[in-house]
């Protein structure tokens, strides 16, 4: 038997593991795998037509955001980790950082006592109890928040908790941005 046929399946082997650390090296959102682009960024907040969380009935549409940058803010009370960002968003909130909320498929009744307990640092709060807008934002899960500009069109996407890291190295210098946009 040929000594050299032994080598090919190992050498076979070791190609198809370079090709496929090659491949995990690689990601969309550049070297950060935590990072997850979004198609929406430079696009209009899609259309919707949704209910006020806390009062029934209250609808709002995409023209929510239009007038003043904001903050888009996906949240959960099954979310731990929108928990333990709940605060500082609080904090945000009454320091002039205007923040709309959208809770995502959760309870309604478990959300507006969350809001009732911890605070409620949203201008309006979405129900997207079935997650359709969501879905439309392409939200993975929660918490993501979303940088709006005064024009309705989503500028960043954030996935993860906002926090007083985060928020000053990125989150804070793009909304500062988009507030001096708005004004010229």
């Amino acid at each position: 038997m040929n000594k050299k046929i032994l080598f090919v399946p190992l050498v076979a082997f070791l190609v198809l593991v370079a090709v496929f650390a090659v491949q995990l090296g690689k990601n969309s959102a550049g070297d950060d795998p935590t990072k997850l682009e979004s198609v929406l960024i430079g696009k209009q907040v899609p259309e919707f037509r949704l209910e006020d969380l806390i009062e029934e009935g209250k609808l709002y549409d995409q023209d929510i955001f239009k007038g003043e940058p904001l903050l888009l803010n996906v949240w959960a009370t099954w979310c731990p980790t929108c928990y333990a960002e709940h605060q500082y968003l609080n904090e945000l909130a009454s320091n002039g950082v205007k923040i709309i909320g959208l809770n995502y498929k959760d309870d309604r009744k478990k959300a507006v006592q969350w809001l009732n307990e911890l605070g409620d640092p949203y201008l309006i709060n979405l129900f997207d109890g079935n997650g359709m807008l969501g879905l439309d934002l392409g939200v993975y899960g929660a918490p993501e928040t979303f940088l709006i500009d005064a024009n309705g069109v989503v500028q960043y996407r954030h996935v993860g908790d906002v926090n007083a890291r985060n928020w000053a190295d990125t989150l804070q210098p793009k909304y500062q941005k988009m507030l001096g946009d708005a004004k010229l």
